[in-house]
């Protein structure tokens, strides 16, 4: 009986296979769009918590009326200072606490005490050693103050503000401005964001988006770029810094 012919594998092609199974999966994205509030920046309310407990207030009376529409835009839209938004708080809860008692309240919220999350903002500078990162936020005009405080006034290679760009999210026009300011097409933006509503708009324009809730969330949604570059030499090629 003569023994079957088998073919001896080709080494070149078998080290070839062997190299393409070990390469990572190709980027999805070109540069980070990432929030400020609630996924770097945290702010403290307790004071103010307990300011409207003695108030004979529920928590987060202060808040919701801070934070609506009609409130709240105008600030984030540059077109009114912080000490005027404290005044239209004082207005929403004058019936309620009285003025004295209500302008104490808006006041607290203003001056609530804010920290920056260690661990996402390790994130994002590992990050920035792969792709731009872009910062897009509804802020105020206080912003670039505000990130001095923190220690990052660095972090990003440029900031969209809404009260600066006089346009806040979800509105479209404020995503293409990042896009811009970060030199890459809309289609390859990672966009993080801990609002269902400005992720869905993100998405909308072809971004790939992510709901954050915690850092983990971050660090998956990065994949190698959660991990530095330097040592690699393959550190991103920087965008013109921009405000």
């Amino acid at each position: 009986m003569i023994a079957p012919m088998i073919d001896a594998p080709d080494p070149a092609r078998s080290a070839g296979t062997r190299a393409a199974e070990r390469a990572p999966a190709p980027r999805a994205f070109d540069a980070v769009l990432c929030d400020l509030d609630n996924v770097v920046r945290f702010y403290d309310t307790a004071p103010l918590a307990a300011l409207e407990r003695a108030a004979g207030l529920p928590e987060g009376t202060t808040e919701s009326v801070a934070y609506a529409p009609e409130v709240d835009l105008p600030l984030l839209l540059g077109r009114i200072t912080a000490d005027a938004w404290v005044e239209s708080i004082t207005a929403g809860l004058t019936d309620r606490v009285g003025e004295e008692r209500a302008r104490a309240l808006g006041r607290a919220l203003a001056d609530a005490p804010f920290r920056a999350d260690e661990e996402a903002v390790s994130l994002l500078r590992r990050a920035r050693t792969h792709v731009p990162l872009v910062l897009v936020t509804n802020a105020t005009l206080q912003l670039d103050y505000d990130l001095g405080l923190l220690g990052l006034a660095d972090l990003a290679d440029a900031v969209v503000s809404s009260a600066v760009e006089r346009v806040a999210k979800p509105d479209p026009a404020i995503y293409r401005i990042a896009a811009e300011r970060a030199g890459v097409p809309l289609d390859r933006c990672l966009f993080v964001d801990d609002r269902q509503e400005n992720v869905d708009a993100a998405a909308a324009l072809g971004m790939t988006g992510v709901l954050y809730r915690e850092p983990g969330d971050l660090r998956r949604a990065l994949g190698p770029c959660a991990e530095a570059a330097e040592a690699t030499g393959t550190a991103a090629p920087r965008p013109e810094r921009a405000r």
